[in-house]
């Protein structure tokens, strides 16, 4: 499993973190009871604070994806493949892009929820009629 982080990109390095493992698992490439790197190997190898890689596995376990335990490291919990991984860094990039281009937070909800088929208002649009 390759995980890279870029200091240059305007993402936190902890998501970079799980966004790689989020896709390493959705991939196949980490499989269900298959061991993360050591917070501390991953640190070093990444030149990053041991608490920024923790920050990201705090959140993948928050999501369900891995299992953490003191001294015995971070693992991939069993059923994390089964799409989960995916839809969540979709619905990160598809944040991201929203944010791009500068449409808030309810823009981009009404957008899902009309995507999903369960738009509970329709938005607001003004159309010129004919005389």
């Amino acid at each position: 499993m390759l995980i890279r982080v870029d200091p240059a990109r305007s993402e936190p390095l902890a998501d970079q973190i799980a966004a790689c493992v989020r896709r390493a698992i959705a991939d196949g490439e980490a499989p269900a009871g298959g061991r993360l790197p050591g917070a501390r190997e991953l640190a070093a190898s990444l030149d990053v604070s041991i608490h920024t890689v923790l920050a990201g596995y705090q959140q993948l376990r928050t999501e369900g994806l891995i299992d953490l335990r003191r001294g015995r490291g971070a693992t991939v919990r069993a059923g994390a493949a089964d799409g989960r991984a995916a839809v969540i860094d979709l619905a990160r990039r598809l944040v991201t892009a929203a944010r791009r281009i500068d449409l808030d937070d309810e823009e981009l909800l009404d957008l899902v929820r009309a995507a999903a088929g369960g738009e509970r208002t329709a938005p607001a649009v003004d159309v010129p009629r004919k005389p």
